[in-house]
């Protein structure tokens, strides 16, 4: 049986009141966030109508303007240093094809930097400090052949030609204002990554990120002889991996090379933009450095510490010796901070998410503690009890080969202890599970399923050797930590094992499907979204440059053919027992969605119960609010019904 969901107006707010009165605003997520030069004006992305779109507000307006009515999703945005230009991403249909855009903060101007007319993924990085271009990154055909980045209306994007072979990454540096011609600075063949991160003062020296995930690298190029002066290994995560100095003869450089946890580096570099003698610049025993930014001018610059999925935040000055000084710890309302930006006026724009809130956007003075934004949704007066979110606990178990795990241990509300649970699998793989409030977990606790969500080994923030332990075969050992979660949450009395069930996204949905056909009698249900099931048709049917990353992770698609069928699902699906829903955006080209459709078919011919359903205008993950909502409803409905 197959289902398609179709978009259709969202529920009504639920929550007592608008925050700020007038009109019920429903509860809604808002970040990232960029502010203007001046620090009083913010453009950040917010799904308040439904859809996640580019917004502008003081942060004390308590209405903020809407400067994009497309229903397109964005992503991403990011204010130009003169003020003059907001850039921001988003994906047309809701697919993962994305655009570059520009508006001006009057909301005139609209224009397409990069993607249009291509079938491809377009995504900006730094600003040139002085705002006259922005750096974009563009997928185009391996042959050249490919639409050229650069201003464009409805009629020169419709102009331009799409491709069907796309094996480059080019980055160049477009102007806004399209005065001058996109300058290429740099192309990759069969790269998983490339993105500009700074440019320096005076133009010349440019830092590149690039590489597959696992294998980071952080490259200087001098634009006057093309020539690459420096790389160094730089971490995986947030693709904002450094900065120069103002003088460029130092690079700030956020990376984990030789040890556990990412740290902050200050590398010398000669007038010839060589490498130069290391200084570790901070560097913490038990966390990783998550995020590290500057403001435009490099004299304030935050630091964001992951220690066991929480986050810790200080900022610092740079100073020209390598060493921070004025180091303070800052302290946070919410425990994660998904985007920190210094300012020009000292302070900061954070991006934060909270166990017990949506996420939002604050503001702190350069002495100060965070503010929330008066457009940032918060209840006007307190939920009931029984119905206001709980932070979850943090469960430590011991894998059967020894290996620590953890993860994060939702109660349902009025449900005993050893009652029906859903292990929750996050995507990646080298994503982490972290103390927020996922509305998905709330829509299950609800219904009174407990939700405990774990960290596999291959996930990030608990150090290198954690990340890579799923390599090759480690993806075998891999699946059985989600055995041995299940097992886990039994012995401690928090689980009945007759009422288990197993959800996931992404890589999660890969390990759902995984799981249920290698230990066929542990879980009642499955619901496996926008996951992998054939490793050799998700390698013939994704986009080329995930494909890249991809065989770093999971392994070559024909050198190591023989292990990734064993690791396929598909092979295995004579053993599966449990009743499984799949679900998957019919837009999605990171994981298609015949790895869903050709499941359910053969699980079916089996005479396994197995359903799917498809969304029309999502791409790999669900944007449109009305569609999550959908997606919690299903998900709830399937596994209630196979575990009560």
């Amino acid at each position: 049986m197959s289902t398609t969901a179709h978009t259709g107006s969202a529920p009504a707010d639920t929550s007592p009141t608008s925050p700020h009165g007038g009109a019920a605003v429903p509860p809604h997520r808002c970040g990232p966030a960029s502010a203007d030069p001046t620090g009083a004006l913010a453009a950040f992305v917010c799904d308040r109508g439904g859809t996640p779109q580019l917004w502008l507000a003081a942060h004390g307006d308590a209405e903020p303007r809407l400067l994009d009515e497309r229903a397109d999703p964005v992503t991403d945005v990011s204010w130009s240093p003169d003020g003059r230009w907001i850039a921001y991403t988003s994906a047309p249909g809701g697919g993962e094809h994305t655009v570059v855009r520009c508006v001006r903060p009057d909301g005139s101007g609209h224009r397409v930097l990069a993607g249009a007319g291509s079938p491809a993924a377009a995504s900006f990085g730094c600003w040139t400090p002085d705002g006259t271009a922005l750096a974009v990154t563009e997928a185009v055909a391996a042959d050249g052949d490919a639409p050229a980045p650069g201003p464009a209306d409805a009629h020169t994007a419709a102009a331009r030609s799409a491709t069907a072979e796309m094996g480059l990454l080019i980055a160049s540096l477009v102007d806004p204002d399209g005065r001058a011609a996109p300058r290429r600075v740099a192309a990759e063949t069969g790269s998983a990554t490339l993105r500009v991160c700074d440019v320096s003062r005076d133009g010349r020296w440019i830092l590149l990120r690039r590489g597959p995930r696992g294998h980071r690298e952080a490259v200087v190029l001098d634009t006057v002889s093309g020539r690459e002066t420096c790389l160094l290994p730089a971490a995986d995560g947030d693709p904002r991996v450094g900065r120069f100095s103002p003088d460029a003869r130092t690079l700030w450089l956020r990376s984990d090379e030789d040890r556990e946890y990412a740290a902050l580096l200050a590398v010398e570099l000669t007038a010839d933009g060589a490498p130069g003698r290391t200084v570790e610049a901070a560097a913490r025993p038990d966390a990783d450095l998550e995020l590290f930014s500057a403001d435009r001018a490099v004299e304030r610059a935050a630091l964001v510490w992951n220690r066991d999925g929480r986050s810790l935040l200080e900022t610092a000055v740079p100073g020209a010796d390598g060493t921070l000084g004025a180091v303070r710890e800052v302290r946070l309302p919410h425990e994660v901070v998904t985007r920190a930006e210094p300012a020009t006026t000292g302070g900061l724009l954070l991006s934060l998410s909270s166990s017990v809130r949506p996420p939002g956007v604050w503001v702190a003075a350069p002495d100060g503690d965070p503010v929330r934004t008066a457009w940032t949704w918060h209840r006007s007066r307190p939920a009931p009890a029984s119905s206001a979110p709980r932070p979850p606990l943090l469960l430590e178990l011991t894998a059967r080969d020894g290996l620590p795990l953890s993860g994060w241990f939702h109660r349902a509300p009025g449900v005993p202890d050893a009652g029906p649970c859903v292990v929750h699998l996050h995507g990646g793989p080298e994503s982490q599970e972290r103390p927020v409030l996922d509305p998905l977990y709330q829509a299950l606790l609800a219904r009174g399923l407990h939700v405990f969500a774990p960290d596999v080994r291959g996930s990030s923030g608990h150090g290198r050797a954690f990340l890579a332990a799923d390599l090759g075969a480690g993806r075998f050992a891999a699946i059985d930590d989600v055995a041995d979660c299940a097992a886990h949450l039994v012995a401690a009395g928090l689980a009945d094992p007759d009422r288990l069930a197993v959800m996931g996204r992404s890589y999660g949905g890969y390990l759902v499907m995984s799981v249920l056909v290698r230990h066929p009698d542990l879980f009642r249900a499955g619901v496996a979204v926008s996951g992998i099931s054939d490793f050799a048709t998700f390698f013939s049917d994704t986009e080329p440059w995930n494909a890249e990353s991809a065989a770093v992770k999971y392994g070559h698609p024909v050198h190591d053919h023989a292990l990734l069928a064993l690791l396929s699902p598909m092979t295995h699906i004579g053993a599966l027992r449990a009743p499984l829903l799949a679900v998957h955006g019919a837009l999605d080209t990171n994981v298609p969605p015949g790895e869903s459709e050709r499941f359910v078919r053969a699980a079916r011919r089996l005479g396994a119960t197995a359903e799917l359903l498809v969304f029309p205008d999502e791409g790999h993950d669900l944007a449109r609010r009305a569609n999550r909502e959908r997606l919690y409803a299903a998900a709830g409905q399937w596994l209630t019904r196979w575990t009560t």
